[in-house]
């Protein structure tokens, strides 16, 4: 879980995702006030099975910080004791739209595979890693060309959430390729974006799925999140791929309201993004009961 604000909404997160066969690492951004940060380490000391990273990156968005908040967790969840089989990456603005138990039978049923975003790059995204970009309080993009990636595999674009096997985690720290991967994307343009989603095309990587000829004609994505993009959002029946949001819109992402989620509970993703209880605390609520009453009520058990 990597956050950096809205306490409530962390607790209200981890309540609707807890068990207590799981484990949490909690990467908290290391710029948030420290009153938010003693507020995550008081809720993460009730549990057993919560803990907030020992190392805590200053999170810049669109920054390799964001990756390096994700692989400090990773280092850290296998050395845990709890023997788990595979690891979800979550924000804080997520929520899950499944219980439990409907996301181990899902990811039962991948069968060792991984569920990752990976599609080929348009080319407007490709000079996201053609080019040197610095940190300057933002990521700013520079003239200065980059050389081509350190891999044998093409690169693949995709979103910054997945959910990974066990073997791909241990994967990452021990093979000499990805490493080297890593280091060169340090430098390029939201490299969660496209460091996942090329792993997931290399055949040599636990989990992958290799590219094949099929896939290049277009096959459906596998979505790991339930998101409304502005730029694809409008009137279904002239084409548009869902109906508007009626929240508000944050970096071209819905941030829902309640009216939204007759469309949300309808999705195949685990998860859905973005929710913010200062938006719209109605649609967070409902979201809740949602998923706590699917096993009472004898869906999702």
């Amino acid at each position: 879980m990597v956050i950096y604000e809205k306490i409530e909404m962390f607790e209200r997160l981890l309540r609707s995702i807890y068990a207590p066969q799981n484990v949490y690492c909690v990467h908290v951004d290391r710029k948030s006030p420290k009153q938010f940060h003693s507020a995550v380490q008081a809720i993460a000391s009730c549990f057993s099975n919560v803990f907030v990273a020992s190392k805590l990156e200053t999170v810049t968005y669109a920054s390799w910080s964001r990756v390096q908040a994700d692989l400090n967790c990773m280092e850290e969840l296998l050395r845990s004791s709890v023997p788990w089989r595979y690891l979800i990456n979550v924000c804080g603005q997520d929520f899950p739209t499944k219980t439990n138990r409907e996301m181990v039978n899902s990811l039962i049923a991948m069968n060792g595979s991984n569920v990752i975003d990976s599609d080929r790059p348009p080319g407007y995204k490709q000079r996201r890693w053609k080019f040197h970009y610095d940190i300057r309080g933002t990521v700013v993009l520079t003239d200065r060309e980059k050389s081509p990636p350190p891999i044998r595999s093409p690169m693949f674009v995709g979103a910054a959430y997945i959910m990974v096997t066990r073997e791909f985690v241990s994967n990452l720290f021990v093979n000499s390729e990805i490493q080297a991967f890593f280091k060169w994307s340090e430098d390029t343009y939201s490299p969660d974006e496209h460091i996942w989603a090329t792993l997931q095309r290399m055949p040599e990587v636990p989990g992958s799925i290799p590219d094949t000829p099929r896939h290049r004609r277009g096959d459906p994505p596998i979505l790991t999140r339930a998101v409304k993009w502005s730029f694809e959002a409008g009137d279904v029946e002239k084409g548009a791929l869902y109906p508007p949001c009626t929240g508000r819109y944050r970096h071209q992402v819905c941030v829902y309201a309640s009216a939204d989620l007759h469309w949300i509970v309808q999705q195949k993703p685990l998860f859905a993004n973005k929710f913010d209880p200062e938006v719209d605390n109605t649609a967070v609520q409902c979201m809740e009961e949602y998923v706590r009453h699917r096993p009472i009520h004898g869906t999702g058990s």
